[in-house]
């Protein structure tokens, strides 16, 4: 029985957390109350110890078959000082389906490097068909370069410009998460604007007035693009986070841009144009990471912030700490990734969307 419970487990995450366990436990004694243990301060704890052992026998068996996912865990490809290897196990940690995908049949790391190379060619050739077909079959290699080599955002983009595109980054993303990152944020993103506007327009004190001074470009400029430019920052407001760490406006005319583009580690920037006014169209909007400029003329702030949050995943990058619940928000509320474990401030919000 254990057996047959810890290969359903498997089936979704290779490192199950001591919560997953716990619930693994508690439904196998629910289902089956004469497997309910005397003394147990919960009634499955000697089932949870033993579902974990027999979690590790199964990741030495994958380890042993050449599995990417608890390969690259194994002390071999780590630190040798074993304290640090246990503090630094790579996992799956917010619905990646396809964490770390094995190459497709046949294939090999050398093979797929071919691959890459020629499809840098491709590339600047703007022949889109082969293109997508061959970031298609590179993904297992491209996922566990990131997941291995940890490279900077500059040397990534410099081997793989392909990805860095609208359409490769939707499509990167279904790869690792199997949801639509675009379709499916927008269209959260309209269903929750007018509740979400109708909590802002509720919040009292200093953030209240900060949420109400930025909602004024609605009255001034009552867009799409700019009721989501709104309630992204009002969102950020709302949950105690600087919406200026998200997206930062910039003046064509001011001489210290570059070398504050430089310093930023990762956010949207819009530059404005001189003298323009409410409704016109921006010089740029972009998104940097580690003070490289990843993608421009995007268009809106709206398409940025989602683009933002598919680059996360398809770069395996942490949520900055100065915006971490708002990337959670997006994550577990507007793209019901892992929706069901939510921190206090998204479920407390969560609670009143769905008043």
């Amino acid at each position: 029985m254990l057996e047959r419970l810890s290969e359903e487990i498997l089936k979704f995450k290779a490192y199950p957390t001591d919560n997953d366990l716990t619930d693994v436990a508690e439904a196998l004694v629910k289902k089956h109350p004469c497997l309910r243990e005397q003394g147990s301060f919960n009634g499955c704890y000697g089932w949870k110890i033993s579902l974990k052992y027999k979690m590790a026998n199964f990741r030495s068996k994958l380890r042993g078959l050449g599995c990417p996912e608890v390969t690259i865990n194994s002390l071999k490809n780590k630190n040798q000082d074993k304290r640090l290897a246990a503090l630094n196990v790579k996992k799956p940690g917010r619905a990646e389906v396809n964490y770390c995908p094995q190459h497709p049949k046949g294939e090999t790391a050398e093979s797929l490097e071919k691959e890459r190379v020629a499809l840098l060619s491709e590339n600047k050739n703007n022949n889109d068909h082969i293109v997508t077909l061959t970031m298609e079959k590179t993904f297992s290699y491209r996922r566990q370069e990131i997941l291995t080599g940890e490279p900077l955002v500059a040397d990534f983009k410099s081997r793989w410009p392909a990805l860095f595109n609208a359409k490769e980054i939707d499509k990167e993303f279904h790869r690792i998460s199997t949801v639509p990152l675009l379709s499916t944020f927008f269209a959260a993103l309209d269903q929750f604007s007018p509740c979400l506007m109708g909590i802002f327009r509720c919040k009292g004190g200093a953030p209240g007035r900060r949420i109400r001074h930025v909602m004024v470009d609605i009255s001034k400029d009552d867009t799409i693009h700019t009721r989501h430019a709104c309630v992204l920052k009002s969102l950020c407001i709302y949950l105690n986070e600087d919406p200026e760490k998200l997206v930062k406006d910039y003046m064509n005319t001011d001489s210290e841009v570059c070398a504050s583009m430089d310093q930023t580690v990762l956010g949207v920037y819009v530059i404005q144009k001189e003298g323009a006014e409410p409704g016109d169209d921006p010089e740029d909007i972009g998104i940097l990471i580690e003070g490289v400029k990843i993608l421009n003329e995007l268009g809106n702030i709206g398409i940025a912030c989602a683009l933002l949050f598919g680059l996360i995943y398809c770069l395996n990058l942490s949520y900055p700490p100065d915006l971490k619940c708002t990337f959670e928000v997006m994550q577990k509320i507007l793209l019901n990734l892992d929706g069901q474990r939510l921190p206090s401030k998204a479920q407390f919000l969560k609670n009143k969307l769905m008043e």
